[in-house]
C-alpha cells in the first residue's frame, strides 16, 4: 500500500555542479530534498523511484547514478556520487531522471529497500496505473516520482516555445495540489499526445501515482514550483489518509 510519495523535477539541474559554478533552482532543490525526505522518515518497507526512461523496465543490481548522460563528469558534481544496490544480478545504467531520484534519497539518506522502475508515455494510462497498483501491493511503500511539466515555456526554454504549454501545465499543477477524486479523474484523462508535444516528462510518472494511491484519500501539499529556465517544476508531497474514511 502506498504511504506516501515525493513528487519531484527530473532536471539534472536540481543536482549542484551540473551548471558549473552557478547557482541554479536552489529553492526546487532544497524542497526536493525535504520531499524524498519525508518519503525516508516513514514507516515504509520499501521506496520505489518512478521515473520516465528510454523503455520500460526496472533496473537491477548495482547501479550508479552518474548524469554523465547530461553531459557532467561525476568530478564536477558537488555531490558524491551514490551506489544503490537494487534487486536482481545486472549492472544497468539509470536514465537522467532516475539518477537524479537517487541523488536526492542519497541527499536524505535512505535506508529502505529500493526498487527503481522507468516508464515512457508510449505506455497507456490504464497500462501505467496497473503497475502504480502492483508497485504499492507488497507491503508499506513509499514513491519517489519524477518527472515535470512542459519544457517549452517561453524564449528561455530548452525547446522550443509552445504557447499552449502554460494553460496545460497550470490545470496539471492545479490537479496535482488538490489531489481529490474529480483532479485524479483529470490527470487520469490527460491528452498523452499533448504532453509529448509539450515534452511533459512527467506524464508517465504521474499515471503511475495515480494507480498506486488509487481510491484513497489523499493529502497533497506543493513545497515549491517554478517556471525558471523555460521549464515547469514542481515539488510535492502526496500522503495517503486511510483514517479518513
Amino acid at each position: 500500500m502506498l504511504v506516501v510519495a515525493a513528487l519531484v523535477p527530473d532536471t539534472a539541474l536540481l543536482v549542484p555542479g551540473t551548471s558549473g559554478d552557478a547557482e541554479v533552482l536552489v529553492g526546487l532543490r532544497t524542497a526536493a530534498v525535504s520531499a524524498v525526505a519525508e518519503v525516508v522518515a516513514a514507516d515504509v518497507a520499501t521506496i520505489v523511484v518512478v521515473a520516465p526512461g528510454p523503455a520500460p523496465r526496472e533496473l537491477s543490481g548495482t547501479v550508479r547514478p552518474s548524469l554523465g548522460a547530461a553531459g557532467v563528469p561525476d568530478d564536477l558534481l558537488w555531490w558524491p556520487v551514490p551506489t544503490a544496490t537494487l534487486p536482481g544480478s545486472g549492472q544497468d545504467v539509470p536514465s537522467v531522471p532516475s539518477a537524479v531520484g537517487l541523488h536526492l534519497l542519497a541527499r536524505a539518506r535512505w535506508r529502505s529497500r529500493l526498487r527503481v522502475v522507468e516508464v515512457t508515455g508510449q505506455q497507456s494510462a490504464d497500462a501505467l496505473a496497473d503497475l502504480g497498483r502492483a508497485l504499492v501491493g507488497d507491503g508499506p511503500t513509499g514513491l519517489v516520482v519524477v518527472g515535470s511539466g512542459s519544457g517549452r515555456h517561453g524564449p528561455d526554454a530548452p525547446l522550443a516555445d509552445d504557447p499552449r504549454a502554460p494553460d496545460h501545465d497550470a490545470r496539471v499543477l492545479a490537479d496535482l495540489a488538490d489531489a481529490g477524486p474529480e483532479a485524479r479523474a483529470r490527470l487520469a484523462a490527460d491528452d498523452p499526445d499533448l504532453a509529448d508535444e509539450l515534452a511533459v516528462r512527467g506524464w508517465a510518472p504521474w499515471q503511475v501515482l495515480l494507480g498506486a494511491a488509487g481510491d484513497e484519500p489523499v493529502r497533497a501539499r506543493v513545497l515549491a514550483e517554478s517556471t525558471e529556465l523555460g521549464a515547469q517544476h514542481a515539488v510535492l508531497v502526496w500522503e495517503l489518509l486511510r483514517d479518513a474514511r
